[in-house]
């Protein structure tokens, strides 16, 4: 069990308690980490595919095509953060685009070689 605390600024302070099963015997500060790194996903993953792509605002709801687009949504995603293509601090935004726009980067996002 885990209880959290948050307060921005001056602003009443909320509480949360989780609840999470582990087969592991951790020490506070383990469970400490393991619960903060847990938060990174969120923020590393579904926050980015919100943002990024725009994966909330997706009108596709029929037969598999939601699961289908996700998962090509993070295989993008992916490739994009290996960063064969680009190795420049600019958003994952701009890399996208960037790859649609030059067929080079596109295949060099992609580990592909002209032939």
């Amino acid at each position: 069990m885990v209880d959290s605390l948050r307060q921005v600024g001056k602003n009443q302070s909320s509480s949360e308690r989780r609840y999470s099963i582990s087969s592991r015997a951790l020490t506070a500060e383990h469970l400490a980490a393991s619960v903060r790194s847990h938060g990174g996903v969120e923020n590393r993953l579904h926050w980015v595919l919100d943002v990024s792509f725009g994966e909330d605002a997706s009108t596709v709801r029929k037969d598999k095509s939601p699961q289908n687009l996700s998962l090509l949504r993070k295989i993008v995603l992916n490739l994009i953060r290996l960063g064969a293509a680009d190795k420049s601090k600019t958003s994952l935004r701009l890399k996208r685009k960037h790859a649609t726009l030059d067929d080079d980067v596109r295949l060099r996002t992609l580990g592909l070689t002209p032939l």
